[in-house]
């Protein structure tokens, strides 16, 4: 009597072990293809002292230096990265695209499309010129 062998079902051993072998080749190179280098942080050094309002505005923040407390927050937008403007009225960030609104000592989205707060800059205060230094 003659008897079939049927192919075992499922994988091989040498399929196992050449799938593994490939990921430990692929795997390095593509830590290496994804990696960005992280950005190096920029100082803004601001010459003058802020006047009686309370807050300099400046192109990518508003520095602001009132109540015992110093804080820079970033114009850009969180929805889409549209320049923010500062209304001094109601003390709030708005963007022009989407008029999303946000809290301008804390920088809490108070008004939507925006979910994510904006970005606090760290700032060095000191004595002479410069006044203050931003890290942005």
């Amino acid at each position: 009597m003659t008897r079939i062998l049927k192919p075992r079902e499922g994988w091989s051993r040498r399929q196992i072990m050449a799938g593994l072998g490939s990921l430990a080749l692929i795997y390095p190179i593509c830590r290496f293809v994804a990696f960005k280098v992280p950005r190096k942080p920029t100082l803004v050094n601001i010459a003058k002292p802020i006047l009686t309002n309370g807050y300099l505005v400046e192109s990518d923040f508003v520095l602001f230096d009132r109540n015992g407390r110093c804080w820079a927050l970033s114009r850009k937008c969180t929805h889409l990265g549209c320049k923010l403007t500062y209304h001094e009225d109601q003390d709030i960030f708005e963007c022009p695209c989407h008029q999303s609104q946000f809290h301008a000592e804390t920088g809490e989205v108070r008004r939507g499309p925006a979910v994510k707060p904006l970005v606090f800059f760290p700032v060095e205060k000191r004595e002479s010129d410069p006044f203050y230094v931003v890290t942005t």
